[in-house]
């Protein structure tokens, strides 16, 4: 039975250009059936033929000592449709001719790249998550194979030029202490877990597949990095992930994902009890 887009109770449109946008995306329930090995992302003059960043694509470290807030750096920028996050694996086929270029610039430097969303709707966002090229493989005609890690994220400040590739001044992101005061982000965190080995089990079930125990998901991550990982699954709603890895407070990440997911657990509760009623449906 093919399901459709979860609508939450939130209107589901978003500008990620928006800091404090409270707008939920649709999240797609069919993306937390069971991990699949990464997909190459194909790029060739700028369009994607796939696109896949699924749950066991994430790293279990990411870096940890990020540059100081305060830096500024010029950066060349990627824009892709589709959002990394810190700690992510992104794997990459680069056709494109100034992404060639990009390419044998940065194999001679530090193999650090900017990654950030762009679509036709809402264009190329601020905010985007740097990706370090951890492999890479050169073939015959010039094309790239890479796989990519997310770093840090930054903002864009000042773009310095356009050709052959964009390249711009950055500053960098990191998450802030809640305004609320202490919050207990390890409940949170461990909420947010709970509520997305349910849907994996509701998404299993309801895509025929057996209803397996969902097994541990933090992996020892610490709360911020796991709010990293939980946005990297939410692959159906970019424009959602974009707003998660603009949120400076990992509380408020963490929050905002719970909200989703239990969004997401309510429709698939419903679609799971209409296909006991009517098991043909």
């Amino acid at each position: 039975m093919a399901l459709p887009q979860l609508i939450p109770s939130h209107k589901p449109t978003l500008n990620p250009n928006n800091k404090n946008s409270n707008i939920l995306s649709p999240l797609n329930p069919l993306q937390f059936l069971s991990p699949k090995p990464s997909s190459l992302h194909t790029f060739r003059r700028g369009k994607p033929t796939s696109l896949r960043c699924s749950a066991s694509s994430f790293s279990e470290k990411h870096h940890t000592n990020p540059p100081k807030s305060n830096d500024v750096v010029e950066l060349p920028l990627f824009p892709l449709p589709l959002v990394l996050f810190p700690g992510a694996i992104l794997p990459l086929q680069i056709f494109e001719f100034r992404y060639r270029i990009m390419m044998h610039t940065l194999l001679q430097t530090d193999l650090r790249f900017g990654v950030i969303f762009s679509d036709a709707v809402t264009g190329a966002a601020e905010v985007g998550c740097v990706g370090e090229v951890v492999k890479h493989e050169r073939l015959v005609d010039d094309r790239f194979f890479l796989i990519c890690k997310g770093q840090e994220r930054f903002r864009v400040t000042n773009l310095v030029r356009t050709k052959p590739y964009l390249v711009a001044e950055v500053t960098w992101l990191e998450d802030r202490p809640s305004g609320d005061g202490e919050e207990d982000l390890e409940s949170l965190a461990s909420e947010v877990e709970t509520y997305m080995k349910d849907v994996i089990r509701l998404s299993n079930r309801l895509g025929g597949k057996p209803e397996k125990e969902v097994q541990d998901l933090r992996r020892n991550l610490f709360p911020t990095p796991f709010s990293f990982f939980v946005g990297s699954t939410f692959e159906g709603a970019p424009r959602e992930q974009q707003a998660l890895l603009e949120l400076e407070d990992t509380a408020a990440r963490l929050k905002r994902e719970k909200e989703t997911l239990r969004n997401t657990l309510n429709y698939l509760t419903a679609a799971s009890a209409v296909k006991d009623v009517f098991p043909s449906s």
